[in-house]
Parts: C-alpha cells; structure tokens; sequence
C-alpha cells in the first residue's frame, strides 16, 4: 500500500537525519482514515528514554532554504514558516524534508479554518468557534493578498505562483497549527518530525520534551516550550543561508571534515509507565475544546477545561431590557473603573463560565452594580471615587450585608449572589442558549450518537456544543442552588 511505502520511505529518512527512536515503539496507520498513532510493544517505564531529534531536523525557518528570501521580505512568525512550508514542499524530492513531507497529508480538513463558511455557519453556529473561524479566515486571506503574492512577485528567484497560491497557503497554515512546536530560542518554532506523531490526551500525556544543547552545562528543560503553543514571533535575527546550505539541513563538520549532525537535540522521556500495547501519548496542553478543535482539528468527550463564555454585549443587552440605556452605561463605566482603575475604558468582550458552571467574579460585580438601588449605588459611587488612588478596598451595604467588591474570594462570590443577580445568570444562560438555534441539546446529543465515524467535522462540532450547552446547564443549577 501507499502509504506503508510512505511510511518505510519516513524511516529510511529518519536513519539518514539521526533521528532515533526505540524499537519498543510503532509507527501504525489506521488504514480506514489513515491517522497514524504511536504504540508500545512492551512495557514502558517512567523515565525511559524513546526517541531524540536533532534540531537540525526539525522544518524551520532557519533551517528551510527559503530563509534568506523569508528574511529580505521581513516575514515573520506563522507566515513566516508557512511560506518556508511551502518552499520545501515545491521542491518535490529535492527538499531535504521530502521522506517526512510525503508521509504528511496535503492539509489538515479537521481544522475549522479550511471549512467553508456554509460549515462554519452550520456546524458551529452559537459555539465559541462560530465568529472566530470567520474572522480566522478573513484575515488569513487578506495576510495572503497583501504578502505572499508580492513575496511570490518580488523574490529574486522565480518562484510558481501555483505553489503559493491561497489553497495551499490555507493548507500550509493548517499543518502549523495543527502540527508545529516552540523549540528553543534559536530556532524558534517548526515542524517536529516523529514528534507530531504523537496523538494528544489531555492531562494523561505519557512523554515529556526536553531539548538538550551542547552550548550548555546543564539541560535546558523546555516543559513550557514544548507543550506546541506557538509564539506569533520569533525571537532574534534570521539565519542567512549561502547557496550551498540550500541543498540540506543546517549540519556541522568535525575535525576530520566528516559531516555530522548538530549535538543539539530534543528528547522525548516517559514521565509513566505505559502497557505494552497502549497507545503512547503526548499533551498539546490544558485547552477545552473549543482551543483544541480550533487549532488541531479534534475534541474530547468531557474535557475539563471546556468553558463557555458570556459576551459582554450580551449582558449588555439584558440590563438594557430593564433598565434605561444611560442607567446601563452609566453602570458598565463604573465597573469598568472598578474592574481596572488605571484602564477605565477598557472593552472587556466576554466572562468565562468554567467547567463547572461558575461564573467568574467579574460578571457577578457587573451585574451586583447594575442591580444595586439607586441610594446605594449614589453611595458606592462615591466610595469608587474616594478610593479610586488608595489601595483600600471598596465596601458597600446592601440588604444589611458588608460586600467588599475589591477583593475576589469565594466569601466574597456568594455574598454576590443576590436573589437578583441569580435571576440575572439565569437569563443570561437562556440567551446564551439561543445561540445555538433552533435544535435542543437532546436533538444534539442523539445526532452525536447517529454520527458515522467518518463524519468527522460533524462529530467534533457536535461534541463541542454539547460540551457547551451542558455549562450552559450547570450554570442554571449554580444560579438557582440556595445560599
């Protein structure tokens, strides 16, 4: 089959980059949709070493040939390695990361940027996902408009249009998301061969990153680097290469003239036991659903970091509906001084409801001072002003209770809690759930259940609006749960 040749053809050029791993691990594709995973042939052990990658390996944009244009046009960041991404894989066989670009897939379908808008609207419609996917894809057309066509135009070698065009710059931006890793200073952030193997498990991740460099006494444990969130920059001076680094990776030469890799490497070692058999995985980080759909094509079912998010304008139109629009604005100016005195006229967008339905404290001020009593607001009023350039918290009486609003506790939180503001929350909930249209959550949860395997847009769509709906469901139970 074509793609076990793929994959003996990723091997062979993984030998020849020195990238090793153990041989109680195996690459295997899902032939129905192949995915690749990576399996344990006997048993593993806190601490075993798996595999090492050497830097030099890693797709970069200090290690692509197309560095020097990359840094005379001034591109940066994901669009930056989007363009070196592009370059190596328009030079077919005679890009040095041909063994590893031919095992991926031409683009990553799962991720939201590459659906159409009729699927964004369908699929996402009220989820945390709806206007960013497309806005995502608004922008990402308009940085390819007005730089990857003059790049492609201006670059001093000739270059296919057809190589650059937008469908392969939304595909290349995909793979990115989906795909790329911070690996040191240096090199800033790329592709990881072998590395982006290794399928994501939130909070049961069996191996950790580590980058090695010989520049350094000690390791440089790179925990924090290394768990595939990407910086919009990168750090330092571009690399120049000369016309004949084009042809390979960055390499060094020892004494005797003998070509050898770089002594720079990343480790991959087990932080737990793990079952001959099991599927070996790694952790792209603490993201609910909505982050990891977003950005890498998939969810989880019951993940604990999924959160729902109330939009300010949403609240907004809620006060506006019992109280006269200069009360409201009057009010938001307030908690906004409240809520950071020295930017006043910041625009908070939206409050997060976490996991458990608790809304954040921010949102029960706002709506405490929107449902305070005009002689106590008149008084608290005051009390911001007088305290505005002390560090004194700031107290109120209401309903004979003592609420200092300047300090965030669980006291505090439930003290909030009026009767008012937890009629607030529940309406707050059920305008949230509009959003969602006109299909209940049970309709959503059945359809999840009659969702083919191979419908995979549908599937995660699915599973993130019902994650969704079900905080939506347990915020209704926190604001009607008794003191």
């Amino acid at each position: 089959m074509a793609s076990t040749r793929r994959m003996r053809a990723f091997k062979r050029w993984m030998k020849c980059q020195s990238i090793e791993y153990s041989d109680a691990l195996d690459l295997v594709i899902q032939q129905e949709d192949l995915q690749i995973w990576v399996k344990a042939l006997c048993d593993l052990h806190d601490g075993d070493l798996i595999a090492t990658i050497p830097k030099h390996s890693c797709l970069t944009v200090k290690s692509s040939a197309a560095c020097p244009l990359i840094q005379d046009f001034c591109l940066e960041g994901y669009m930056a390695l989007s363009v070196a991404l592009m370059y190596e894989k328009s030079l077919g066989q005679r890009s040095p990361w041909f063994g590893y670009l031919q095992l991926l897939p031409d683009c990553n379908p799962e991720v939201p940027l590459l659906w159409s808008i009729d699927e964004i609207d369908q699929l996402l419609l009220g989820t945390e996902l709806h206007k960013t996917v497309k806005e995502d894809k608004a922008l990402v057309y308009k940085d390819w408009k007005a730089c990857i066509v003059p790049f492609v135009e201006s670059a001093p070698i000739k270059l296919d249009p057809n190589d650059f065009g937008v469908e392969q710059y939304f595909a290349a931006k995909s793979l990115i998301s989906s795909r790329s890793f911070q690996i040191d200073e240096h090199y800033g952030f790329g592709m990881v061969p072998l590395a982006d193997l290794f399928n994501h498990k939130t909070d049961a991740e069996d191996v950790h990153f580590t980058s090695v460099s010989s520049h350094s006494e000690s390791d440089d444990d790179t925990d924090e680097n290394m768990e595939n969130q990407v910086d919009n920059d990168l750090d330092g001076d571009l690399l120049r290469q000369n016309e004949s680094d084009i042809a390979s990776p960055k390499r060094s030469f020892s004494a005797d003239g003998a070509c050898s890799p770089t002594t720079e490497i990343l480790e991959m070692i087990l932080v737990r036991d793990v079952k001959a058999g099991a599927e070996v995985f790694n952790t792209y980080g603490s993201m609910g659903n909505a982050a990891l759909l977003h950005r890498y094509g998939f969810t989880e079912p019951d993940n604990p970091y999924d959160i729902v998010n109330i939009d300010l304008e949403l609240v907004l139109q809620w006060s506006s509906s019992q109280f006269s629009s200069r009360y409201t604005r009057s009010r938001l100016s307030l908690w906004r001084r409240l809520y950071h005195p020295e930017l006043s006229s910041l625009q908070t967008e939206y409050f997060e409801i976490s996991y458990d339905g608790e809304p954040e404290v921010e949102l029960l001020k706002l709506i405490f001072i929107m449902l305070l009593p005009e002689k106590t607001y008149n008084e608290f009023y005051l009390a911001v002003s007088t305290a505005q350039n002390s560090d004194k918290s700031i107290t109120v009486i209401s309903n004979k209770e003592r609420i200092i609003l300047g300090e965030v506790s669980e006291w505090n939180k439930k003290v909030l809690l009026t009767e008012g503001v937890r009629g607030a929350l529940l309406s707050l909930a059920d305008s949230r759930e509009i959003c969602y249209g006109l299909r209940s959550m049970e309709e959503d949860v059945e359809a999840l259940e009659k969702c083919p395997v191979r419908e995979k847009k549908l599937h995660h769509s699915l599973v993130l609006r019902i994650s969704e709906r079900r905080i939506l469901e347990k915020l209704r139970t926190y604001a009607s749960a008794k003191k």
